[in-house]
């Protein structure tokens, strides 16, 4: 895994040909191990390799819920979700990846964890950052 947390490029280029709607789309958040080939240069879809298998966690992730298209405020317009929780799960992960289910599977984000995070048989939660035009993980400026 190539280490780095932010938009993938091929998301940003297809979000300026109009292929992603982040207010209707189904975005899902899949987890991986710090094997997973995740590359925000290179991963252009949602892949298997590398991806979590662990008590608590279901094959492709979870759906991002509650998706908030805000702003613009300091002329930045972003967006987020509600965080996301895998409860009574025994996780270990070191990155997960945003991807849009309505689109092809087309990758949207990389986020690393900077080092591997685990769940023993409690919750593994990811919480998005603060919704901001400086903080958000989505922003457009």
């Amino acid at each position: 895994m190539t280490p780095g947390s932010g938009l993938c490029s091929s998301f940003k280029k297809q979000l300026l040909q109009g292929h992603h709607h982040l207010d209707t789309d189904q975005l899902f958040m899949a987890l991986y191990t710090a094997s997973a080939p995740l590359d925000l240069n290179v991963t252009t879809a949602y892949i298997t390799t590398g991806e979590v298998s662990a008590p608590g966690y279901t094959a492709r992730g979870q759906l991002l819920r509650n998706p908030q298209v805000l702003g613009p405020v300091a002329n930045t317009a972003y967006m987020t979700w509600d965080d996301v929780q895998w409860p009574n799960s025994s996780i270990q992960a070191r990155a997960a990846l945003i991807y849009n289910q309505s689109y092809q599977t087309a990758a949207v984000a990389i986020l690393d964890f900077g080092s591997d995070h685990f769940s023993n048989s409690g919750n593994f939660v990811v919480k998005f950052p603060p919704p901001g035009p400086g903080t958000a993980l989505i922003r457009v400026l």
